[in-house]
């Protein structure tokens, strides 16, 4: 009896007393980046857990290189979430009554850094439960940018690309024409679900608008292209325009360049000419030496002349040279005194 009685207890079918236990299971939460992300922990109590409530939250962080770290704690009827600077303002309790049974949290505006592994434990001695729940943080297609990679000329190859610039792995691309009869080439139905598509010998038939959708777990994004198929252009003229436009320009900044050099050597030569003119001519004499050099040979010239002609020669010698050559009046020659012989009477009549 004694036996059955203890198989009965184990299997919960007789007066079994089950202690604190948390009823949600372990599980993996992928949410988008920016989004909250909500993390289950419900409990239960037994009438054998009489001790204070206390209810932590851990994260082990995906790269492993830091220890499981506290995110937000209640314990004495208090709630304290200043533990960990990362989530600091972003982790909240769910429930306004955690006595309730439900220590569900929100973790708010979700970065990439927030990924790792979440442990909700629930105490009250003598009971004591824990559950584990991966958090991972996705990036949605976002800035997704549709281009022609080539000419789009008749006959010629090239590429139509579909390029998100940003998005979790792994990425769907879904690409459609829009336009037309929105009918898809056949040689593009192996790639429609690339990211690239490759085009060749082009017509004037894959003209057109068309789209292309990124997808992954947590989001998509789309972008629209036109594709206009053109005959192919005068390339031959294009080049000789070209190579017309490259020589006109050298020689534009060929006839600069001479002509800045001949005024430079007109320059120079006008210097030195200039300097040599200078060097070859003597100085000028002073107005004063010149006039006094005059003077002084109207002087010599006076010496040899007579009393009868001194006066008019004297006045016209004088005459001729300018008065502003002169610091003073000039004075009269100093003339010699004439000779006499002395006077005789003869008959009455005085001789000289």
């Amino acid at each position: 009896m004694a036996l059955l009685l203890r198989f009965l207890l184990l299997c919960g079918i007789v007066g079994f007393t089950r202690s604190l236990s948390i009823t949600t299971p372990e599980q993996m939460i992928e949410k988008a980046k920016g989004e909250t992300a909500y993390l289950p922990c419900k409990f239960t109590l037994s009438p054998e857990d009489q001790g204070p409530l206390d209810i932590e939250w851990l994260i082990s962080p995906a790269d492993n290189q830091k220890v499981d770290q506290v995110i937000i704690l209640y314990s004495g009827d208090k709630i304290y979430d200043d533990y960990y600077p990362d989530l600091k303002g972003r982790v909240h309790f769910t429930s306004n009554d955690l006595k309730s049974g439900d220590a569900s949290i929100n973790v708010t505006n979700l970065q990439l850094s927030d990924i790792g592994t979440y442990q909700c434990k629930v105490k009250k001695a003598p009971g004591v439960a824990n559950k584990k729940i991966q958090l991972v943080v996705l990036v949605k297609p976002s800035g997704t940018r549709c281009y022609v990679d080539g000419s789009e000329e008749i006959g010629s190859d090239f590429k139509l690309k579909c390029e998100p610039k940003e998005g979790s792995l792994p990425l769907q691309y879904e690409w459609q024409k829009l336009s037309d009869s929105q009918k898809m080439p056949t040689s593009w139905l192996a790639e429609m679900t690339l990211s690239v598509i490759s085009v060749k010998n082009a017509s004037s038939e894959y003209s057109g608008t068309y789209s292309c959708t990124v997808r992954n777990r947590v989001g998509s994004d789309q972008c629209l292209l036109r594709l206009n198929v053109v005959p192919p252009s005068n390339k031959a003229g294009l080049i000789a325009g070209a190579i017309i436009g490259t020589l006109l320009a050298l020689v534009l900044i060929g006839l600069i360049i001479f002509c800045c050099h001949k005024k430079r050597r007109e320059e120079k030569y006008e210097k030195e000419v200039h300097h040599d003119i200078r060097e070859d001519v003597p100085p000028p004499k002073s107005r004063t030496s010149t006039a006094r050099s005059y003077i002084g040979s109207n002087h010599s010239s006076l010496g040899s002349m007579s009393p009868s002609n001194m006066e008019g020669y004297s006045k016209t010698q004088y005459n001729q040279v300018p008065s502003e050559d002169f610091e003073r009046t000039p004075q009269s020659p100093t003339l010699p005194p004439a000779k006499f012989e002395h006077p005789y009477k003869t008959d009455g009549i005085t001789v000289v």
